[in-house]
């Protein structure tokens, strides 16, 4: 095992024990609505919000998105699987939710690799997925800084060539109510029908 899928399993393990006190919180509360996905209401280990620029430059947090339901999600645009899989999954999930619905969904893709991920082709990956989807371009600070408040992982892995690495990271997603309030930690790979699921309970709540 290499070092670096060491340090994956050891990052995975840490945000799974941050993510128990919000399973915690959840037993014996019936109040909750009944997500598929885990619910991570009033877990203070996570941030609040994020400031990004996005492939314009102009710097966004959730007040841009006032009233809407916004999911955070973290991949790359050279990522071969995970990554096209859950925007694919979160198009679909915005065409079952309905036009009104989704004018009320807010995804927002944050590149991993800004250093290939360029402006222009990151806005054209993510509209190619849905035209109101939003890229959103750190720089390294930048991504250090919101990657650590969220606690995302992740590392690159050399390729056969410089330009041909690849980027290991966490394959989850944050989404937050449309009071600006965290919700929801989403791991990938799921389908789309609990992402519909959750949704339509934030956006009934």
């Amino acid at each position: 095992m290499s070092i670096i899928q060491v340090l994956r399993i050891v990052r995975a393990a840490a945000v799974l024990f941050l993510l128990s006190g919000a399973v915690s919180a959840l037993v014996g509360c019936n109040a909750r609505p009944a997500f598929h996905n885990l619910d991570i209401t009033g877990n203070t280990q996570f941030a609040s919000d994020f400031a990004l620029p996005d492939a314009n430059g102009k710097i966004r947090t959730l007040a841009d998105y006032k009233n809407k339901v916004v999911v955070l999600f973290f991949g790359y645009m050279h990522c071969p699987d995970v990554c096209p899989t859950t925007m694919a999954e979160l198009a679909q999930t915005m065409q079952q939710l309905g036009a009104d619905a989704a004018n009320r969904v807010q995804v927002l893709f944050v590149t991993l690799d800004p250093q290939r991920d360029t402006a222009n082709l990151l806005t054209q990956y993510v509209q190619a997925f849905n035209p109101s989807f939003i890229g959103l371009r750190p720089d390294d600070v930048q991504l250090k800084k919101v990657a650590e408040s969220f606690h995302v992982y992740y590392a690159k892995t050399p390729g056969k060539t410089p330009g041909s690495y690849t980027m290991d990271h966490t394959a989850a997603s944050y989404v937050f109510d449309s009071t600006g309030k965290l919700r929801l930690f989403v791991r990938d790979g799921q389908g789309v029908t609990p992402w519909v699921h959750d949704l339509q309970l934030l956006l009934n709540g």
